[in-house]
């Protein structure tokens, strides 16, 4: 049974933000690098050796590969459906920051 993840961050308002990633990703590396650009806190699970986190991700995304990105509720996807929020302009209303 996948582990409970809340659909906000403790006491911000902000959303909750989860990455799936694995070990020598440069798609993962480009996510973290984007998020934290934009000054927001993530758990980043590393699924490299841990399968138990790999089923959680596949069941939630419907997907295997990586990264696989979650804002609250909502399935982003990976990196380039990341990136593409941003280049339209609307990441930031997503995470949940001004302007």
């Amino acid at each position: 049974m996948p582990e409970e993840i809340s659909d906000a961050d403790p006491g911000s308002g902000a959303p909750k933000i989860v990455m799936y990633t694995r070990g020598f990703c440069g798609y993962c590396s480009a996510a973290r690098k984007l998020l934290k650009a934009k000054g927001v806190e993530f758990d980043d699970l590393d699924t490299t050796l841990n399968a138990k986190l790999r089923r959680e991700m596949a069941e939630r995304s419907g997907r295997q590969t990586v990264p696989q990105i979650f804002v609250g509720d909502k399935h982003v996807g990976g990196y380039d459906d990341l990136a593409a929020l941003e280049k339209a302009g609307q990441l930031n209303e997503l995470l949940g920051l001004d302007g």
